[in-house]
């Protein structure tokens, strides 16, 4: 059994789900779980990490903690690294965990596996799998000795449902944050009812065959009727039908959905790292040739201008 610290990823007073999948699986393999939750007035979140198996929550809580940057986190998750002494941390490989985690280890000497898609508990060791060479191997990872670290991709682990009996305590961690030499001033970001792709568990991706960013509406109604995300190659991002923050790949966002649907995507190797962990994948395209269709779980050959408003229209027939 290990000691494990699980930091939970949270946005404006609510949690990431990819969070509790790893509270979860370190729960289900009978490790003692602590949970860190970082902001300001995070008190009521502390029963949710609980809920899914966290033994002990602990909060920072500050207001130079209401927004993340990589200086004040770093001191807390520290902090509660040399408060717990736990043998393994783990996060979610999102933007924030990308940026934490390697600063984090960094200043503690630590082992860093990254992009993980599995991890395995063996006493107070802890091995995991991870992609390289653009996606197209899979190596296993074993820390030596030390503090060991890894983040790992949303969705990759599932997530049970929670317990709703479960209780836990809740600590206040103090944690030094003066002389900070970085503030948040403004964050500013775009609207949108959808879900993120990260955290999505269906995911509509189109490449530049959508041809303008007009077309892309075609893929948001699919998205809407099965309460899906919006997508994109690089390709139709540099063409500017999307934004950067939906664009899915090695340069754009990793992503592992239980259902991703790749309309008019050829399947670079450079888009293929970002989604190829999905657990079903649905190909479109015209070109029967089209290297996605090679990881396809199941492949249309076909006008994605047909296809697309027919699968809406039966989405929308089932959900009725």
């Amino acid at each position: 059994m290990a000691k494990t610290l699980v930091f939970i990823e949270q946005r404006e007073g609510k949690s990431k789900k990819a969070s509790f999948e790893l509270v979860a699986a370190s729960a289900a393999a009978g490790n003692e779980t602590h949970a860190l939750i970082i902001g300001d007035n995070i008190s009521g979140l502390a029963a949710e990490c609980a809920q899914y198996g966290a033994s002990k929550v602990h909060l920072a809580q500050d207001p130079a903690l209401k927004l993340y940057t990589g200086e004040a986190y770093s001191r807390a998750l520290t902090a509660a690294i040399k408060a717990i002494s736990p043998e393994i941390v783990l996060g979610a490989h999102t933007p924030m965990g990308k940026d934490l985690f390697p600063l984090v280890a960094a200043q503690n000497d630590a082992g860093l596996a990254t992009d993980c898609t599995a991890i395995t508990f063996s006493g107070s060791k802890l091995s995991a799998k991870r992609p390289v060479y653009s996606g197209k191997a899979l190596v296993e990872v074993e820390f030596v000795s030390g503090l060991q670290m890894a983040t790992v991709r949303p969705n990759a682990l599932g997530l049970p449902k929670p317990d709703a009996s479960k209780t836990s305590d809740a600590t206040t961690l103090t944690v030094d944050l003066s002389n900070l030499k970085t503030k948040i001033l403004e964050v500013v970001k775009g609207s949108s009812a959808r879900p993120d792709v990260t955290e999505a568990s269906i995911v509509i991706s189109g490449g530049r065959s959508l041809k303008s960013a007009e077309n892309f509406k075609i893929l948001e109604d699919l998205a809407d009727s099965v309460g899906g995300a919006v997508g994109a190659s690089r390709a139709a991002v540099d063409a500017g039908y999307r934004p950067h923050r939906d664009q899915v790949g090695q340069t754009g966002k990793v992503v592992s959905p239980t259902l991703y649907i790749a309309c008019g995507i050829s399947g670079a190797i450079q888009h293929l790292a970002g989604m190829r962990t999905s657990k079903v994948i649905v190909a479109i395209n015209t070109d029967p040739n089209a290297p996605i269709f090679q990881i396809a779980d199941y492949a249309v050959v076909g006008d994605l201008f047909q296809i697309i408003p027919a699968l809406t229209a039966e989405f929308k027939k089932i959900k009725e």
